[in-house]
């Protein structure tokens, strides 16, 4: 009989209720781990809980704020008062943010908004789970960003500046809580193909370009921004969550400080 690569393990998901966090909570639970969704939208979380239940999983959803330091903090401690432990955690929050806009014409707020919010939401769940987190049982603190922290293109200034924040952050926790025996590892995906279709805020962000090439949204990530990858591909949500599950399995005991890109080869232009 195979063995489950997350058997045994707790694992909090912190919009546990999109679709990245949906289809990795998935593919945890499919592993074996015990899923804890957090979330802002009751009924999404519930919705994702429905299909790991229905395929076998074990999984508990929370109404989470992750804008609120102290619900997240209340919510992990009680996650491992229940559990004993949170083996993994992964923030897979969405903060709807502006691309496609110049220097010239962008806004403070707007320049701000991603920043702010995917790096507070960063900072508030890392701190509530790292308290519950490593010792005699490993930890793994799984981060996303984007290829805004590499590429070279105008229109995306408060995004890039967010994504490179991000990759800093993970590479400076991981020297952190090493000593503690908890690794910190990023996934840098591109836009993923099939998420808009699953319900992410993608679809309205890519809406304005898609319309302007006369395509739907997952016709214009499909082609256009394909060609912008050496794969000529972007990434899928299996792939992700399978990206996931590997990373934070002790297959990937060795792992920590570094972004694993699954950007399909982004080109910088």
């Amino acid at each position: 009989m195979t063995s489950l690569l997350l058997e045994n393990k707790n694992a909090v998901i912190y919009g546990g209720g999109g679709a990245i966090g949906g289809a990795v909570a998935r593919a945890f639970a499919r592993e074996g781990a015990v899923v804890f969704l957090a979330g802002r939208t009751g009924s999404k979380l519930d919705a994702v809980a429905r299909t790991i239940r229905d395929a076998g999983g074990t999984v508990e959803t929370a109404e989470v704020d992750v804008l609120d330091q102290q619900a997240v903090e209340d919510h992990a401690d009680a996650v491992a008062a229940r559990s004993g432990r949170i083996d993994i955690a992964l923030n897979a929050v969405s903060i709807m943010h502006t691309q496609g806009t110049v220097l010239a014409d962008l806004s403070l707020e707007e320049f701000l908004r991603p920043i702010d919010g995917f790096l507070r939401t960063l900072f508030i769940t890392s701190k509530a789970v790292a308290r519950h987190m490593g010792g005699e049982h490993p930890g793994v603190i799984l981060t996303l960003s984007e290829p805004g922290s590499k590429l070279a293109i105008d229109g995306i200034l408060g995004h890039g500046v967010s994504a490179a924040g991000k990759e800093t952050f993970t590479r400076l926790l991981a020297a952190e809580l090493a000593p503690r025996n908890v690794r910190v590892v990023g996934i840098r995906p591109h836009a993923v193909v099939d998420a808009p279709s699953a319900g992410s805020y993608t679809g309205e962000l890519f809406q304005a370009p898609a319309d302007a090439s006369g395509r739907s949204v997952e016709g214009f990530l499909r082609t256009e921004m394909a060609q912008g990858t050496m794969l000529k591909r972007l990434p899928t949500l299996a792939q992700v969550a399978e990206t996931a599950v590997f990373l934070a399995s002790d297959h990937a005991a060795a792992m920590t400080a570094t972004i694993v890109d699954l950007s399909a080869g982004a080109i910088a232009h």
